[in-house]
């Protein structure tokens, strides 16, 4: 061979080998991300999500691909979003916002492994065997909100004693809703309170149910732990100010926006685990192994300015047991 040819070919073969071995590599894996919400609703728990799988190795875009399917507060849509992304097929398939978007995901796949977030007890939803021990294909965290409704109901009686009849907000498209109400009736019921459930499923019938509150001189109101609900923040917190209705929400960035008050889970911990989870399962373990988790505490946050501007005074016990005071 001579060796103008020997170059040639060292030459090409230095060309071809990083191709080759850039071919066997393999391709990263996907995950599915199922939301009853929106992308700019759940941007910051995103960044939590993120911030539990970069724990366990996987950043996106470098160890792992992610598909996001938004329903945007359609509930009817997600059946159709979470079968497309089974299609693909992902390796692990997370849903978020509710009860409704984990059913859609166990709708849609026996095999793909789950990791879900939900309001309620799982195990009453049908998602899970048991919170130790799963069983099938899904695992995740609960936010326990139905379980603390009856909390929220306390903390609304200890900050308006005198009310008697309290408004309760639901979103009649999300099943969790039945057993929310069953539980604030209960627990109003043991404080001698009256609940008026209203409802909504979208921006209109939030009005329209702020206005029905006023018809009914509801003394306070109560929002049930809904996706759709923290996608309108911003519009229930104006309603509730201009009714000049004392209203109790379910997630602290209510309070954060002006709302009264806030009692429910710290979402963005929440989404960590969730990311945690999904990271331990791409890396071989089994959602039947992994038990569904509950949250450790509950934040109680108060906004006083907005107490001022209703001219309420709170007692002073509830700012000193407060995790944030909004002053």
């Amino acid at each position: 061979m001579r060796r103008r040819d020997f170059g040639s070919l060292v030459c090409g073969a230095a060309i071809v080998l990083p191709r080759s071995l850039r071919a066997q590599q393999p391709a990263r894996p996907e995950i599915g991300f199922l939301s009853s919400r929106s992308a700019t609703v759940d941007a910051t728990l995103l960044t939590a999500f993120h911030k539990g799988l970069a724990g366990l190795g996987f950043v996106e875009g470098r160890d792992v691909t992610i598909a996001y399917r938004w329903a945007e507060g359609r509930y009817d849509q997600l059946p159709a979003l979470a079968a497309e992304l089974v299609a693909r097929p992902v390796a692990v398939l997370v849903s978020t916002g509710g009860t409704v978007a984990a059913r859609a995901a166990k709708a849609a796949t026996q095999t793909i492994p789950i990791v879900f977030t939900t309001a309620g007890d799982p195990v009453a939803a049908g998602l899970v065997e048991s919170l130790a021990r799963p069983g099938g294909n899904l695992t995740g965290i609960t936010a326990s909100f139905i379980e603390a409704a009856a909390k929220r109901m306390e903390l609304l009686h200890e900050l308006l004693p005198k009310a008697s009849t309290i408004g309760f907000l639901v979103n009649p498209a999300n099943p969790a809703a039945i057993s929310e109400s069953d539980e604030i009736r209960v627990a109003a019921g043991t404080l001698g309170q009256r609940i008026e459930v209203v409802s909504a499923m979208n921006a209109r019938e939030i009005e329209v149910a702020f206005d029905r509150l006023r018809a009914l001189r509801a003394d306070a109101l109560l929002v049930a732990a809904d996706p759709f609900f923290f996608a309108r923040t911003d519009q229930l917190v104006a309603a509730a100010a201009r009714q000049a209705i004392p209203t109790l929400y379910f997630r602290r960035e209510f309070a954060d926006a002006g709302g009264l008050i806030s009692f429910g889970s710290n979402f963005p911990e929440l989404f960590r685990v969730v990311g945690q989870y999904a990271g331990q399962i791409l890396r071989g373990a089994h959602p039947s192994d992994l038990p569904v988790q509950r949250p450790s505490r509950f934040e109680l946050v108060i906004n006083l300015r907005t107490a001022s501007a209703l001219g309420l005074a709170i007692p002073p016990i509830l700012p000193a047991r407060a995790d944030a005071v909004i002053e």
